[in-house]
This record gives structure tokens, sequence and C-alpha cells, in this order.
């Protein structure tokens, strides 16, 4: 028997509620159909609650806009409409859907590349542009309607400090002077504040961020601006495993193992040379640790919620991935089992395009429900149901708690963020996974029909 690399998900106790209810699964699945998406509003609600104490703890003036394109679910937004958040959009589509949960233009934010049609509703309307470019601030100034002013945030790349990641985004600091005297002359625009995003939790990273950012702050001021807010984005992470140390004796193993021994030949799953200290799927701390580091971080020898406090600035965030933490579940249908290359598949009814987002790969084992004996001896893997040699929903052997076969039900934990919709298609001919909100009334689940997929636009 080779050795078992077992890699548990974390998992929410309302996720775990369901997954022990067979009577629950057995209804949503005769409802709804298999594969399936849920979605967990009820989780969504706690780690909102979550955020917003440690912000409230700091006394830091702040507004939290949920970042919709992580999970194209109408039930997470209007929970999120119902708890008082913002929301950011990044699409038509997506300002649609927003208005149509309820959210009014002010507590609207569009971030991102924007079409000119999309900035022409924006200015419209008076939702909050967050620029992406010069050209942008050009076409918010000129579609403004007479008399009126378009808030907008300046989002600010090209950092100086090595700690801040590059990106393609945002307008570089070197035109921040430009960009400030385009709002300054256009009697259209009204500056509300500046804005990064950055691809990092590091709080070092988002505090040399937020210094530099300042400088901007007061070069707005003596222009005559009154910026009033600072949106450090999103970026917050997800609490994916209980304990790292399974994770990190996984990629010990794949470093040391023949290539095809623990991964799909012709695949490193990016762990086999850099290890896996860094990875988001070892990570055990939750988002709120990330911004209490975050604002006792200090800047000059102060801690950054002072700082803010004092400037009377008030902070934003655009967390999507943080509010939608283990409020989700897949579960999808085992087809039959067989021998492939050497290797024992599990093949499924589902796409890898409907569970992975982009090129990313599912790294955690899925559930087997109602599992009855004891662990294969071997590992196998996850095969979908596509004529493509790449539509493989595991590329990496997965250690289930019980042997699977035709009919059993898997149930891949935490999908909520991003890996629902991100790179969903109907290739094929396989619509994607309907989506059911599932809240938990007393002892029981009831479920209700999320909004389709193919009804929501991109």
């Amino acid at each position: 028997m080779s050795p078992r690399y077992p890699l548990p998900a974390a998992r929410h106790p309302i996720a775990d509620r369901f997954l022990a209810d067979g009577q629950a699964i057995r209804e949503a699945i005769e409802r709804f159909g298999c594969p399936l998406h849920l979605v967990f509003p009820q989780v969504m609600a706690e780690n909102t609650a979550a955020l917003a104490a440690v912000l409230q703890r700091h006394g830091v003036p702040y507004d939290i806009f949920y970042a919709h394109k992580v999970n194209a679910s109408a039930a997470l937004l209007d929970q999120a409409c119902g708890a008082g958040l913002g929301v950011d959009v990044t699409s038509a589509a997506e300002l649609d859907r927003a208005l149509a949960a309820g959210f009014g233009p002010d507590r609207i934010e569009a971030t991102g590349p924007k079409s000119p049609a999309f900035i022409e509703r924006i200015a419209a309307l008076g939702v909050t542009a967050n620029a992406d470019d010069l050209w942008e601030l050009d076409r918010l100034a000129a579609a403004a309607p007479t008399g009126t002013r378009v808030p907008v945030l300046l989002r600010l790349s090209g950092f100086a400090s090595p700690a801040v990641p590059p990106s393609r985004f945002g307008i570089d600091l070197a035109d921040a002077d430009a960009a400030l005297e385009t709002v300054r002359r256009a009697p259209g625009l009204d500056l509300r504040g500046v804005a990064f995003h950055l691809d990092t939790a590091d709080p070092a990273a988002r505090v040399d961020a937020l210094t530099e950012s300042m400088a901007v702050v007061a070069a707005a001021h003596r222009k005559g601006l009154r910026p009033s807010v600072v949106d450090i984005g999103g970026g917050f992470r997800q609490r994916f495993v209980e304990d790292p140390e399974p994770f990190q004796r996984y990629a010990r193993a794949l470093a040391a193992a023949d290539p095809g021994e623990l991964a799909w030949p012709g695949h490193e799953l990016g762990l086999r040379h850099s290890g896996a200290a860094a990875h988001k799927y070892a990570n055990h701390r939750p988002a709120t640790e990330v911004l209490e580091r975050f604002l006792t971080a200090e800047i000059e020898r102060r801690p950054v919620a002072e700082v803010l406090r004092e400037c009377m600035l008030t902070l934003w965030i655009e967390p999507g991935k943080a509010l939608v933490d283990h409020a989700g579940l897949t579960l999808a249908e085992v087809l039959y089992r067989k021998r492939a290359a050497g290797r024992e598949l599990v093949v499924l009814d589902l796409s890898r395009n409907q569970i992975t987002p982009a090129d990313q790969e599912v790294l955690l084992d899925p559930v087997l429900v109602d599992g009855r004996g004891d662990p294969p001896d071997e590992g196998v893997f996850l095969a979908g149901r596509l004529c493509l040699e790449s539509d493989l929903v595991s590329r990496r052997k997965v250690f289930l708690d019980a042997e699977p076969a035709s009919g059993d039900v898997l149930a891949f934990a935490n999908t909520a963020a991003y890996q629902m919709d991100l790179s969903a298609s109907s290739a094929g001919g396989h619509p994607p996974p309907p989506k059911v909100a599932a809240v938990l009334n007393g002892d029981r689940f009831t479920f209700s029909a999320d909004v389709p997929d193919d009804h929501q636009g991109s």
C-alpha cells in the first residue's frame, strides 16, 4: 500500500450540517439535479459581521463593498444588500443585478476597465467610478450630465515599494498629478478619494501602498480637491484548511516522488519546485486577521487606524472571497470508475471548467457523501465528462475516506469564491450546474433556486 496524503478541507458548521443530513442532500438533488452548486447566505452574513467587527473595534470610519464578480449568485447579492453593504460591479450586467437587488447608485462602485457604454451608464446614474486610466477620466468627464458631478476614485499603481506587486491595473503614480489635474478642471467630476488593489495578503505591502497613496491625497488637497476616501480593495484571504501541515506534507512528497505518482503526468500543480508555504490552499488564517494586522501596522510609528482617523478618511474595502468564504458547496455524481494510463480514475458528471477557477487547481479532497467502508488503498484522479484530455477535475491524486462507486455523490467544499462561475461554460452542450440557496431554519434546510447562470449576463 502506497503512502496516503489526504488534504481535508476546512468546513463551516452549516456546511457540515448539510453534509450530515442525507435527507436534505436527497431533497436538493431531487429538486434541482446534480451536479449542483449550493450557496449559504447565512455564512456570508457571519463573514460580513466578523470583518465589520474588526473595523468597528478600531474606530475606523468604513464602508464594505461586496465584489460581486466573485459569484453571480442573486441570493448572496441579496444578502449583501440586506446587510447594508455596498457593491463593487465590473460590468453593465452586474450593475443591472445590483440595481435589481435594491442597491442605490450611492451604494455602487464600478471597478476594472470600462467600455464607453458602461461609462455612460455610470455617469448617468451617479455611480462611483473607480477610474483605471486617464482615458476613463476623460470619458467620465465628457459623459457627466449637465449640472451633475460623477464621483470618482483614482485607482493607483506603479508603487515604488519593492514589497508591492506590480499590476496591469490602475493609474501609474507618475501620472497621478495629471489625473488630479483632469479632475480639478472637469466640472463634471468629483474626487471622492484614491484606491488601490493588491494581489497579496501581505500587510506590509498594503501599508507601503497606503503610504504612497497618502502622498496623492495630500497633493489633491493642495489643488483644492477634498478627497475623503481611501479604498484598499480586496485580496483578503480564504481559510481553506484547519491545519496547514497536511498540505505541507503533500508538497514535500510531491517534490520527492516520481512526477507521475501524485500528480497527473505533465502537471506539477505549481508546487513541485516552489513549495507550498505561501500557497492559498495552505492558508488556515481568517481574513479578519489580515485586516487586523493592516490596521495595527504602523505608518511613521502610528497605527494605520489612528492615521486614518486623524486624517478624517473613510476606509473602503472590496472583499469578495473573504465574504463568501465557506459559503458554498458543489455536488457531483460519480459516473463510474476505470483504470487508464496506469492510474485509477473516478469519472464525474461534471466538467473541470464548472468548478475550477481559470487555470487554477482544486487542491483539497472532496467529501464522499454517505461514504461507507474503509478508505481506498490508493488515491484516485477525478476526471470530467468532456471529450478532452485536459478535462481532469483534479490533476492531483485525491484520497477519499471510502470507496467511491457509481451513483455516489462527491461534495467539494468552499467553492463559492470564483470556482462556480469564473470559467463556467456550456462546452459539449453541458449547461453550468444550477445554483441553489440553502438556508438552515431550526433543524432543517430550505432551498430556493438562484438566478440561472444563463440569465445572469457577463
